[in-house]
């Protein structure tokens, strides 16, 4: 991959930027979108050694349709005709977001070929608001993984470093964000997807409360489960998030209006009144000092804007949240995953894990022993947040994972004191699966530094149950702070993987 990455290009820009320079005249999508392209081309790259950020990329529908919009944008201009919200704006979508007459094949050799018949809820939305859909974004099989490699797609790696990786399971779109591939793009999230990749490559992800967003059946059943937006600033993952909100029909979980996060937003720059938790380490969460600096200075940006942060305990141990995650996944997610590989390919090791893992812990939980176990831990978090309006914590315990990593022996970490640690799951290496155990609650992931090794590190800011303002409110002064990360800045200094690379256990 060349060094020279292009320094002043259309595809860096928000979506509001982009957005203002059509209003403006200044350009129009055809220029937007052959930016975009260019930028793919350029620094994409291979399966073997790129960044690998891609299922396919839709090169001449995404050129025809902002050339199409580019004529409408010149009468609108004339007539003084209003845009809609996504007018124009390139639209990278996980490749498990179905495009009818596309693929559906959630990287696993057993699903190659199969053919989407209908789009997806939020695709559906996308495009109804104007957003062109020019890429889809790579995942690990099943979406079951925090890394993004498989054996259909290969490796996908972080814009930052190389040799880590860029998170999982929604890595395709977090590296497609940090290396202006894509202006937004669609997430998943079940313990973490959206927030772990925007962590590990400097992006904003947001998880929304469950059901606020439509998802596609039988798994949108799921409560731990949601579909929702990433992107390069807290102000351009509110409007994704707005366009992708509210009841659908073929959803019977989702509820509301269509979202109002972007207008709400506007005038809310004081936090005076508010009152922060900050938990390190929720509970027993070994954290890399790095990690935890970071989030120290996204405390203290928020007390400079007002807000007042307050330490707050949590009895939480990472081994029982995984047990009790794993015991959710046994009894809903295992049997569907086994029932749609059986008799096929081979899956990739890690997914093999994740089922054994889930069916495991389903024998030592029932059914009602995990709906108890998920009870317990909503209502340590409820008493933990009873006098504060929203929690600051980190989004993982480490500083990356490496790009190739299995981690089938679990995970060594570097805890608060620099010594080391074994776990014995790398799912305990992210402080993300509990809030989907407490899945009413919004978070907003967004940057807060980078590590020494080169890949950024992300904070979480939670919301009480339903109050989605809050913490978008928060993730506004965390970035006004400490600024949005620049790959391309970091890029120049070195495109070499770091030579403190991401250690891993098992890597096969």
């Amino acid at each position: 991959m060349s060094t020279a990455v292009s320094t002043t290009s259309l595809c860096d820009l928000s979506a509001a930027q982009i957005r203002a320079g059509y209003l403006s005249g200044d350009f129009t999508p055809s220029e937007v979108m052959g930016s975009m392209l260019a930028r793919i081309r350029e620094v994409n790259g291979g399966r073997a050694t790129g960044i690998n950020a891609f299922t396919e990329v839709l090169d001449d529908e995404a050129t025809s349709q902002a050339a199409s919009a580019t004529e409408r944008l010149n009468t609108a201009r004339r007539r003084g005709d209003r845009l809609p919200p996504l007018f124009g704006i390139p639209v990278a979508t996980k490749e498990k977001h179905a495009l009818a007459g596309r693929t559906l094949e959630q990287g696993l050799a057993a699903h190659r070929g199969r053919i989407a018949d209908a789009d997806h809820p939020i695709v559906e939305r996308i495009r109804a608001a104007g957003g062109i859909i020019h890429a889809r974004t790579t995942s690990p099989e099943f979406s079951c993984a925090t890394v993004t490699h498989s054996p259909m797609w290969g490796i996908t790696r972080n814009p930052y470093n190389l040799a880590a990786s860029p998170g999982g399971s929604s890595g395709g779109a977090g590296a497609a964000l940090a290396a202006g591939m894509a202006t937004l793009a669609t997430a998943s999230d079940i313990a973490g997807s959206t927030r772990i990749p925007a962590g590990f490559t400097g992006t904003v992800g947001y998880k929304a409360p469950y059901g606020r967003i439509p998802g596609a059946p039988p798994l949108s059943a799921d409560t731990y489960r949601g579909d929702g937006p990433m992107a390069r600033t807290v102000d351009d993952t509110a409007l994704l998030a707005d366009v992708m909100s509210g009841h659908h029909h073929s959803d019977h979980f989702s509820w509301g209006s269509s979202g109002q996060l972007a207008d709400t937003l506007d005038g809310h720059t004081s936090l005076d009144g508010v009152r922060v938790g900050i938990s390190i380490t929720l509970g027993d969460f070994d954290v890399h000092p790095d990690v935890a600096s970071a989030t120290l200075r996204a405390a203290e940006a928020l007390r400079q804007r007002g807000a007042e942060v307050v330490d707050v305990t949590l009895p939480w141990r990472s081994d029982e949240i995984r047990e009790t995650i794993f015991a959710h996944f046994g009894h809903l997610l295992a049997p569907a995953m086994r029932a749609e590989t059986a008799g096929g390919p081979t899956v990739a090791a890690y997914t093999e894990q994740f089922m054994r893992d889930a069916e495991a812990a389903a024998q030592r939980l029932s059914h009602l022993d995990s709906v108890a176990a998920d009870a317990r831990l909503q209502a340590q978090l409820a008493s933990a947040m009873a006098d504060v309006d929203a929690l600051l914590c980190p989004v993982s315990a480490v500083t990356s994972l490496a790009a190739d990593g299995n981690y089938l022996d679990g995970i060594d970490v570097v805890g608060p004191d620099a010594a080391p640690v074994h776990l014995q799951h790398y799912w305990q290496a992210h402080l993300t699966s509990p809030f989907n155990v407490a899945n009413r609650c919004p978070v907003l992931a967004v940057p807060a530094g980078i590590a020494r090794d080169g890949v950024p590190i992300g904070v979480q800011l939670v919301g009480k149950p339903l109050d989605e303002v809050t913490p978008f409110r928060l993730g506004r002064a965390v970035e006004d702070a400490l600024g949005v990360p620049s790959w391309r800045e970091a890029h120049a200094r070195d495109s070499a993987p770091s030579e403190t690379a991401p250690r891993r256990v098992d890597a096969q």
